[in-house]
């Protein structure tokens, strides 16, 4: 059976630490026994005393007394170098308490355990920084509810108030009952999008994404997206403008990657210009879909850049949820693209924000094995 090899330097140390000093030990106790030998046969002149019948007395037995004694000489530096061990071993269990406090103070340990030391300080900086984390989130979460509760109240009451009118007013002129429900139509289809946004809030939280892959015709499902979002682009003079390669197939899951590009440009949409165009574009190269998203309008700061992806984030927090919705359409077209094993980024400066999605290609890869 092979040995494993020791990782720890903080073991190595001990270990070494340890036959370095029974190595001393014994070379002493060689020394010792040298001298002894010297001073006794070779220095002092003996004279029949109590001592001197002692030691002739032991002398035919110094073969097994000399191996004895070396032996608990070895047994105490064992013991010694164990003690202190244990002592280190003390100081790692009281410091461990530091790393579930909620304070900044970090673990010191004497310089022997400087490797230790350094491992738990990453253990607790990792700790506090997923805490951090996970505040920010929750947070932003329960601000997204409250905001999006609120908002539940103007179109609920809308909703009950016009049809309390068309109730009411059973001969309503037909002009203006066709008004009264076409608003209380609108207003219940935001309801609708609000509930819809409360159950996303949830779903982000409990589900697991399961990639069904398959062939895309990329350029075909970009112009559709591009096409169903015309109801959004219109009013505000606004297009969006698709080039990719007609024969450009993708090896992916559609519907989730369909979720993916809607959720980027519906973002495209909200954040650009009055009259702009946003660039939709699709590339293969070195076996990677590069696809990217280009819109016109005010840019992204850079310190909000890097965390434009997490959960719950709005870029503008004072936007109602009309605008800003949850939060969580960047995020899970993360998740998405990280279960494609793929990559998401962002990138904006003054005229321009730039979402690129790159993809592994890995039927083509499998098609040119198999050729």
């Amino acid at each position: 059976m092979k040995d494993k090899p020791f990782q720890s330097t903080f073991t190595r140390k001990m270990i070494l630490r340890c036959v370095r000093m029974g190595l001393l030990a014994s070379l002493g106790y060689v020394l010792l026994v040298a001298a002894a030998y010297f001073v006794i046969h070779r220095v002092i002149v003996w004279q029949p005393s109590p001592l001197y019948t002692l030691l002739e007395g032991l002398e035919p037995f110094v073969i097994i007394l000399l191996p004895v004694g070396w032996l608990i000489l070895i047994l105490a530096v064992i013991y010694l170098q164990w003690k202190r061990t244990v002592g280190y071993i003390e100081q790692v269990v009281t410091a461990s308490a530091d790393l579930v406090r909620p304070d900044r103070e970090f673990v010191r340990l004497p310089e022997e355990l400087r490797e230790v030391e350094d491992r738990m300080n990453q253990i607790k900086r990792t700790a506090l920084k997923n805490e951090q984390k996970a505040r920010e989130a929750e947070r932003r979460k329960n601000d997204l509810v409250v905001n999006i509760a609120h908002d539940i109240r103007t179109p609920l009451s809308s909703v009950i108030g016009y049809l309390s009118l068309l109730d009411e007013a059973p001969d309503m002129p037909e002009k203006q009952r066709k008004k009264y429900t076409g608003i209380t139509l609108e207003k219940a289809y935001r309801l609708e999008q609000l509930m819809n946004e409360f159950f996303e809030i949830t779903r982000f939280n409990v589900s697991s994404i399961v990639l069904n892959m398959g062939e895309i015709h990329l350029a075909f499902m970009l112009q559709q997206m591009a096409d169903e979002f015309y109801p959004m682009l219109s009013p505000q003079n606004k297009k969006a403008v698709v080039q990719a390669p007609e024969d450009l197939i993708l090896w992916g899951d559609a519907d989730k990657l369909s979720r993916v590009f809607n959720n980027i440009l519906k973002n495209a949409i909200a954040y650009s210009y009055k009259g702009s165009a946003i660039a939709i574009t699709a590339v293969e190269r070195e076996g990677k879909v590069i696809i990217q998203f280009t819109n016109q309008g005010d840019p992204i700061p850079k310190q909000k850049l890097s965390t434009i992806f997490e959960r719950f984030f709005r870029l503008d927090a004072s936007r109602s949820s009309r605008t800003g919705g949850t939060g969580l359409g960047l995020a899970i077209a993360k998740e998405i693209v990280t279960a494609h094993k793929g990559t998401i980024t962002a990138e904006s400066d003054e005229t321009k924000t730039r979402f690129t999605v790159v993809l592994p290609n890995r039927r083509r890869k499998q098609r040119a094995v198999e050729s």
